[in-house]
């Protein structure tokens, strides 16, 4: 008789064990319904993913959690190449508060990033004085598209920011915990008034 008790306390138990899984998994299903980022707690989000810089040391983007993140595809040779100034100046005005501004060459748009690593690297520093943070040459678009790319272009983790990038120096901020918080085209330069805002908001959420 205990042994029969027993055994039917583990099957309670077993079962709402099992429920709890389900309903999680509902939970997560709905979420992405909706077309809204799915960040569920401890996800790092946007932060999950190790990339390389561009001196080819990994870089995990969980170390800037609890910082804003300033995600931009960058190209030497484009018409929009002079934003690296903006973008190194809206660097100094913000880093000290926590602003992060990530530059990633990419050779998606009219082959206007062709160079290497080295290269890219000379350029920007001597040209623009770049001092923020530069990773290795991706792809950001296409069936070769970075995964973090995916992260921040598809739905549902992109949310109403979902859509391919049309061009070079699109700009993704990413909050302190990793959701995807505003999008800004090429046209949108780094010292629009519409962008400070927006990193005005993120900031404030890292107090």
């Amino acid at each position: 008789m205990r042994i029969a008790r027993y055994l039917g306390a583990l099957v309670v138990v077993c079962g709402v064990v099992l429920l709890g899984s389900v309903n999680r998994r509902g939970a997560a299903r709905a979420d992405a319904a909706t077309g809204e980022p799915t960040t569920q707690p401890g996800d790092a989000g946007a932060l999950g993913f190790v990339v390389k810089d561009i001196d080819g040391r990994d870089v995990d983007l969980r170390n800037f959690r609890g910082k804003p993140l300033l995600i931009v595809n960058v190209a030497s040779r484009c018409g929009y190449t002079r934003q690296y100034a903006g973008l190194e100046k809206l660097y100094e005005k913000y880093k000290d508060r926590g602003l992060v501004v990530v530059g990633f060459p990419a050779n998606n748009f009219g082959g206007q990033e062709p160079g290497s690593e080295a290269e890219i690297k000379t350029f920007c520093t001597e040209k623009f004085g770049v001092t923020f943070p530069m990773m290795s040459k991706i792809s950001v678009k296409g069936a070769d598209k970075h995964p973090l790319y995916h992260y921040l272009t598809e739905p549902p983790t992109a949310g109403p920011f979902a859509g391919e990038i049309g061009w070079n120096f699109t700009k993704f901020l990413v909050g302190p915990d990793g959701r995807v918080q505003a999008r800004f085209n090429s046209k949108v330069e780094p010292e629009d008034p519409q962008l400070a805002a927006a990193i005005e908001k993120a900031l404030a959420e890292t107090r």
